[in-house]
């Protein structure tokens, strides 16, 4: 399943923070609530509750794209995001998403202007060449373009409400489920049977056309549901974008284990992040 909303919204602030508030970063429970609900820099403006706030937390690492860690002399447990590290974003590609995370579909221009204090773009040309590499790996889908619109928007599709994603799909794979209802199944010819006797005359043919009745037509074949084949198709398209990411990271972390030392060596890391949480937790229960 996606991230729902909630997810979305957490995760996009701890990016955002990150990167405008870096003394305050990792984030107590209470700042990220407060980040998540602040009326500016954010559509649709929120009022999520700790409650829900911590829910998401969880399920966002449990997809390893949020760890739980002990603040610079605070004894208060903080989070920090890994998204960057899980799906393996340069920083341009991170600061789209965080924008588009925290205010949905967005032109180039608006993602410029609004992204700034997380990454400089020289000017739209760069915009445009990091949401098509951000397309290219299906986190960002571009929109038609309504009526009366000249530029085109783009929503990011790791999660949340994404119902105009839809219309146009990230990539050209989700075009090809269109021209499914364009190939019938083939007919088959009937099985041969007595020869037929030889055709009358003209003249004997034109005088029986008005007593003898049409033939009937031979059973017609069954034709697969082109719709319900357009909908599994679209489905397994769907699954396979969902699953695409999944398989790149065990792909990278094959890579990795074959790489032997490396690995061992992030595994020393995870460990000593784990005694952080630990610590955190402890400090947090007051032992």
């Amino acid at each position: 399943m996606d991230p729902d909303a909630v997810e979305i919204r957490v995760l996009g602030c701890l990016i955002e923070k990150q990167r405008t508030t870096p003394d305050a970063y990792p984030l107590s429970l209470n700042a990220l609530r407060l980040a998540c609900n602040q009326s500016t820099n954010r559509d649709p403006v929120m009022q999520y509750d700790e409650a829900v706030i911590r829910d998401a937390l969880q399920h966002l690492y449990r997809r390893g794209w949020t760890r739980l860690t002990s603040g610079h002399g605070s004894r208060a447990a903080k989070y920090r995001h890994l998204l960057d590290e899980a799906l393996h974003l340069a920083p341009d590609e991170l600061a789209l998403l965080a924008v588009l995370m925290l205010r949905g579909a967005q032109t180039p221009g608006e993602l410029k202007q609004r992204s700034d204090r997380l990454h400089h773009f020289d000017d739209l040309g760069a915009v445009q060449t990091t949401l098509d590499r951000l397309i290219e790996r299906d986190h960002v889908a571009r929109l038609a373009r309504r009526p009366g619109q000249k530029e085109e928007r783009y929503v990011q599709l790791l999660g949340g409400e994404q119902d105009e994603a839809t219309a146009t799909g990230p990539a050209p794979v989700a075009a090809a489920p269109t021209a499914v209802p364009q190939h019938a199944a083939p007919v088959r010819p009937a099985a041969p049977g007595p020869a037929a006797p030889a055709a009358p005359g003209p003249a004997v043919a034109a005088a029986g056309a008005a007593e003898a009745p049409s033939p009937a037509a031979p059973p017609a074949i069954p034709v697969p549901d082109a719709a319900g084949r357009l909908v599994r198709v679209e489905r397994e398209v769907a699954d396979l974008k969902v699953g695409g990411d999944r398989v790149a990271r065990l792909e990278r972390d094959v890579a990795e284990l074959r790489g032997g030392s490396d690995r061992i060596a992030a595994l020393e890391r995870e460990v000593a992040q784990l005694r952080e949480e630990l610590v955190a937790l402890r400090a947090a229960l007051g032992e």
